[in-house]
């Protein structure tokens, strides 16, 4: 009879108390649960949506809710590429005015031209691109924090939008382009309305949606995804596992400018004509957004949802207290009181997952 040898020992800690190898099963529903980045963000919003509806009445109408998530679409076009470049560990302080430089474009433009509206849309995407290139190339040939070189950025766009719009049209706004050729197509794509169970809708937060669909898929589907997520955990190690950091950090500055030329044509089609001292301070809403929706401020950690649910807490927030009829000094007070509950929740989340993984 021939003897046989002795099966191995298994490695410590690899066999679970049934004899089964751990690192072939799969994570428990809880763990994947408590690792999502918004689950903090989930729970405030429901918190939100339950106090409101007690709060005001009229707050789950079907109009006042078509309100919110208008307010929220606005916000959350530009929080979702924000959040994207936070989790690659950077910051954009001059989000807020490139959407109203990319408005000014496309207006004066136009307009001085006396060219079909489409033309000044397409110059100002081109312009808002380029912007977004040069803060993505500063910031990887300087190596300055993404603060100086936006807040930079930020104060030249804020002279320069109001310095050429009263050099060119002698006042502090754009004059109408209502009548010129192609309005009422651009409108439609960037201003438009449509109707859902007897309720309008702004078409803004159709473009929230698809921005946050194609921001989730890249981040959690694409190589580029690795790349954003790797270039924010460590940039130096990053880059020596072969991640191209600096064109990763542009591509993620122009998708800041391209959610800034969305929202700035919805605001130049929605009105016809743009003042150019707007936008100032938007760029802190953007950013307080995604990190209400679980993007760390060191980087490397967020997600896309959770940055459109920061915005559905924002829009909710701003506009209940509307209808609770409440004095609107207060707004500020709710919000950064909710950046600090949800900054609290989200570090918690986060070291339950770990703990748990």
């Amino acid at each position: 009879m021939t003897a046989t040898a002795p099966a191995p020992a298994p490695a410590p800690g690899a066999d679970g108390a049934d004899g089964t190898d751990e690192r072939l099963l799969g994570r428990s529903p809880l763990r994947k649960l408590l690792g999502r980045p918004e689950l903090g963000s989930v729970v405030g919003a429901i918190a939100v949506f339950v106090f409101f509806a007690f709060a005001a009445d009229s707050f789950v109408r079907g109009s006042s809710l078509s309100t919110v998530l208008y307010a929220s679409s606005t916000i959350g076009i530009m929080a979702v590429p924000v959040a994207l470049l936070m989790i690659g560990g950077e910051f954009d302080l001059s989000a807020g005015v490139l959407v109203t430089s990319s408005a000014l474009i496309s207006s004066m433009f136009s307009y001085q031209m006396t060219a079909n509206v489409w033309v000044g849309v397409g110059v100002s995407l081109l312009v808002t691109l380029a912007i977004g290139a040069f803060n993505g190339f500063m910031l990887t040939r300087t190596r300055l924090p993404s603060f100086i070189i936006t807040l930079g950025t930020y104060l030249m766009l804020t002279g320069m939008n109001l310095g050429f719009t009263q050099l060119i049209d002698g006042t502090v706004s754009t004059k109408s382009i209502a009548d010129m050729d192609g309005f009422d197509s651009a409108r439609a794509l960037f201003a438009s309305r449509f109707t859902l169970g007897g309720v309008g809708f702004r078409i803004t937060i159709l473009w929230w949606l698809a921005l946050v669909v194609v921001a989730t898929w890249i981040l959690l589907r694409t190589r580029a995804g690795n790349w954003i997520f790797a270039a924010g955990g460590s940039r130096d190690a990053a880059r020596a596992v072969g991640v191209p950091v600096a064109r990763t950090k542009i591509g993620l500055y122009m998708g800041v400018a391209l959610g800034a030329w969305i929202v700035g044509q919805h605001l130049l089609f929605s009105y016809d004509a743009v003042q150019s001292g707007e936008g100032v301070g938007n760029e802190l809403i953007y950013i307080i957004a995604a990190v209400i929706g679980g993007c760390l401020i060191t980087g490397g950690y967020g997600s896309a949802v959770g940055s459109a649910i920061g915005a559905l807490i924002f829009g909710m927030t701003s506009k209940g207290i509307v209808f609770a009829e409440w004095d609107p000094d207060w707004f500020k007070f709710f919000l950064g009181a909710m950046l600090l509950l949800a900054t609290l929740l989200n570090a918690w989340v986060r070291k339950r997952a770990e703990a748990t993984a």
